[in-house]
């Protein structure tokens, strides 16, 4: 069954005045969490490391809808890339104030075929970038008195899965990451949580068959991007400002805690 996320992201003033950076914005979740923090308030810098044009739309609708938004194309996984991306969007913007950490990549292979590349690869961009953009982004958030990291884990970083190892090994890390930024941090506003997301109803990479009817989720139904980045929007702003070091489950009861 499809749920309508048509009007989804309401229009609200509650992150007026910020700025927050959204990686690997150019499809699915990443997308749609940069047009609900636009529609929150916020100016929205673009991330992609390849996706330029999907990611260029994005920039586009958000300010066709007028807010504020630009595209920076860099790979989160290479310091350099996130220190030159930072130093611009502060140029433009002033500042940083909500960091969505959602850039990862996917891939399926039997853990006894990974070669070390293979094994570095998710780990590189969730973890390595995780690391490079906090860095490059909390300062600001610290001059401003505060902010919000949110970073997409996923379900299968508890429950593990075939094929996915290196994959779900870089995801259970970033509760770890999550968590610690929260404790070392929330002294000073700034609060860290991570979504996960269960199965989503969002675009399979090509040559991929479609999904069979889902028979173990107790909604009956996928996810839709839009309610992922509700939540983001939500734990970016005020409303959520005891909240903080949390992993969220999203995933329509496919795991239950």
């Amino acid at each position: 069954m499809a749920v309508s996320t048509e009007g989804a992201f309401v229009k609200g003033s509650e992150l007026a005045g910020k700025v927050a950076l959204v990686t690997g914005a150019a499809k699915n979740i990443g997308r749609a969490t940069a047009l609900a923090l636009a529609a929150g308030g916020a100016a929205v810098a673009v991330n992609t490391r390849s996706s330029k044009e999907d990611a260029l739309k994005v920039a586009q609708e958000i300010q066709a809808a007028g807010g504020q938004s630009e595209l920076y194309v860099a790979d989160i996984g290479k310091a350099a890339d996130v220190k030159t991306m930072t130093d611009a969007i502060l140029k433009r913007f002033g500042r940083i104030d909500i960091l969505v950490l959602n850039a990862a990549v996917r891939s399926e292979k039997p853990f006894l075929e990974l070669t070390y590349d293979d094994w570095r690869l998710p780990l590189g961009i969730t973890l390595d970038g995780a690391f490079y953009c906090a860095q490059a982004c909390i300062p600001s958030m610290l001059e401003n008195g505060g902010g919000a990291i949110i970073t997409l884990g996923g379900m299968q970083s508890l429950s593990g899965a075939k094929h996915r190892i290196n994959g779900s090994v870089a995801k259970h890390g970033l509760v770890g990451f999550t968590r610690g930024i929260a404790r070392e941090f929330g002294d000073r506003n700034i609060r860290a949580n991570c979504i996960a997301p269960g199965t989503m109803n969002t675009t399979r990479a090509p040559g991929r068959a479609p999904r069979p009817a889902p028979t173990n989720i107790p909604l009956g139904r996928y996810g839709e991007a839009e309610e992922i980045a509700s939540v983001v929007r939500f734990l970016a702003g005020p409303n959520a400002s005891f909240l903080t070091g949390q992993s969220i489950q999203i995933n329509g009861g496919q795991m239950m805690f």
